[in-house]
């Protein structure tokens, strides 16, 4: 038996997040039923992170332990005429016996898309955020630096009884436009449940003038919930990468 690395991509959209949830549609469930088939087998698929219902990945890394004469091209290619359209393995490699995706990884970037056009981008719809108003970049990217470094983002976590620590690091926040799309990009150390679509709701409450940059490093510092913004929609959100020594 050989311990596999894949790179994955999907359109979240029909899914109720990557983790494997009974009688639900989950990107790890689709994948270990493939594998388990092709194996003979029951396969246990281990992602890098747990993306939530609706969000997307490019760069989705997992591994599993697969008892086959397949190559991992052979393996690439079976997945791929097995699984569902929206989902693709772009890659499959052998990796070492000890490679975990999740607990090696030690970093992840993520984009949020937002639009605020005139017109509606009709063919990205399921991958953006479609804004009512116009946020100020500059007072954004104010906010933005605030958020930056190493906090205590227990205020920006979608579940309130977190028992480990929620310390992360964030290294990088760029946010940029290009015609009528804003896009938010995050790097960091790893991220809490919902805490990229929280930093984009508190970071365009900043850039429509409803909260100041005070209140942001209230929130950085507050234990409730309700100090830091709202989260933002799950389909703008894309994991792009995660990286490994």
């Amino acid at each position: 038996m050989k311990n596999y690395k894949l790179i994955i991509e999907y359109d979240g959209t029909r899914y109720y997040g990557w983790q494997r949830q009974p009688d639900q549609n989950t990107i790890q469930g689709k994948l270990e039923s493939v594998l388990s088939v092709m194996c003979g087998e029951e396969v246990e698929v281990i992602g890098a992170g747990r993306t939530d219902g609706g969000v997307h990945a490019k760069g989705m890394v997992a591994n599993a332990c697969l008892e086959t004469e397949f190559g991992t091209e052979e393996v690439r290619d079976y997945l791929n005429r097995y699984l569902p359209d929206d989902i693709a393995v772009l890659e499959v490699r052998e990796a070492s016996p000890r490679f975990h995706a999740r607990y090696n990884a030690i970093g992840k970037t993520y984009c949020y898309t937002c639009f605020d056009g005139e017109i509606k981008p009709v063919f990205d719809r399921k991958y953006y955020t479609r804004l009512e108003e116009k946020p100020d970049l500059e007072r954004m990217r104010q906010a933005a630096e605030l958020l930056k470094g190493e906090h205590d983002f227990r205020n920006f976590c979608v579940n309130p009884r977190m028992k480990k620590s929620t310390v992360r690091r964030v290294d990088r926040i760029e946010i940029s436009r290009e015609g009528g799309y804003l896009r938010f990009m995050f790097h960091g150390t790893g991220f809490l449940q919902n805490m990229v679509r929280i930093m984009v709701g508190t970071l365009l409450e900043v850039g429509c003038g409803r909260m100041d940059l005070k209140q942001v490093q209230a929130a950085l510092d507050a234990k409730e919930r309700q100090k830091a913004g709202p989260t933002a929609p799950a389909q703008g959100l894309c994991l792009m990468s995660v990286d490994y020594d």
